[in-house]
C-alpha cells in the first residue's frame, strides 16, 4: 500500500514545484501556499498508486523514480500510455473532468511523489488568470503529444517508431556530438508496449539495427555511433 505523510525536510517541495513549467512564474508565497497543502507519497518498485476507476481528487508530481501509466486488459496484458519521470506531473486533466482515472499507475522504480489536491489549484485559477492560461497551455501540450502518438502508431513503420524513440531520448547537451548513448528508461517489455510493438518485434528491430551497425546494445544502454545515419535510416 502507498504511504502518505506530511512533507519531510528531506523533500524540498517548494523547490520542486518551482521547477515545474506550470508553477515557474508563481510568486514565492503562492508556491508556499500550494506546498503547504501538498502531501508526499512513497511507493516501492511495482507498487500500484491507483487503479483504473479510482476517484481523482488531485494530481501528482514525480520527485524521484518513475511511474507507468497503462490500460489493463481482460487478457491480462496492458497498453503502456506514458512513462513519467522526475519533475513531470500527471493526472491534471482527469482532476478537472471530475471523473475517475481512466488508467492505472504503477511505480517502475522506488518512487517519491508529491500529491497536490484540486482545492489549492482551483484557488489559484480563481485568483490568477495567468496561472489559468499556463494550465491550459500544459493540457494543450499533453493533447498535442497524444495526437502525435496516434500519428506515429498509424503512419510509421515499427522500425521508424523505435528509431524515433531513440532519437527523441538522445542527449542534446552537445548539438555537435555525433556519437551518443541512450539509456532506456524502462524494460524492453514496457517500452515495446509504449511503442505499440510486441516484445519480440522490439527485440528483432534492435537486433537488425545492431547488425547494420547503426546501434550498439549493452543492456539498457544503446550507443548510437552516428546520429546522422540513424536519422536517415528507413525514411
Amino acid at each position: 500500500m502507498t504511504t502518505e505523510k506530511k512533507p519531510s525536510p528531506a523533500l524540498a517541495i517548494p523547490a520542486l514545484l518551482a521547477q515545474l513549467p506550470l508553477f515557474s512564474a508563481l510568486a514565492p508565497e503562492q508556491i508556499a501556499h500550494i506546498a503547504a497543502s501538498a502531501r508526499e507519497k512513497r511507493l516501492a518498485k511495482s507498487e500500484i498508486l491507483f487503479h483504473k476507476g479510482d476517484p481523482a481528487h488531485g494530481f501528482y508530481v514525480v520527485a524521484t523514480g518513475q511511474i507507468k501509466l497503462a490500460l489493463p486488459s481482460a487478457q491480462g496484458n496492458e497498453k503502456v500510455l506514458e512513462i513519467i519521470g522526475p519533475q513531470q506531473s500527471f493526472g491534471e486533466a482527469v482532476m478537472f473532468m471530475d471523473r475517475p482515472f481512466p488508467v492505472f499507475a504503477e511505480a517502475l522504480l522506488d518512487t517519491q511523489l508529491v500529491y497536490i489536491g484540486k482545492e489549492a489549484i482551483f484557488q489559484l485559477i480563481d485568483s490568477d488568470p495567468a496561472f489559468s492560461r499556463r494550465m491550459l497551455a500544459g493540457l494543450s501540450m499533453r493533447l498535442h503529444s497524444l495526437i502525435a502518438d496516434v500519428e506515429t502508431y498509424t503512419l510509421r513503420s515499427s522500425a521508424q517508431r523505435l528509431i524515433g524513440y531513440l532519437l527523441q531520448h538522445a542527449p542534446h547537451d552537445d548539438e555537435h556530438a555525433n556519437q551518443v548513448v541512450v539509456k532506456l528508461p524502462a524494460s524492453k517489455h514496457v517500452l515495446a508496449s509504449r511503442l505499440n510493438l510486441t516484445p519480440e518485434t522490439f527485440s528483432r528491430i534492435l537486433h537488425d539495427l545492431s547488425d547494420s551497425r547503426l546501434i550498439e546494445v549493452d543492456g539498457r544502454n544503446i550507443t548510437i555511433p552516428d546520429l546522422r545515419l540513424l536519422r536517415n535510416h528507413d525514411l
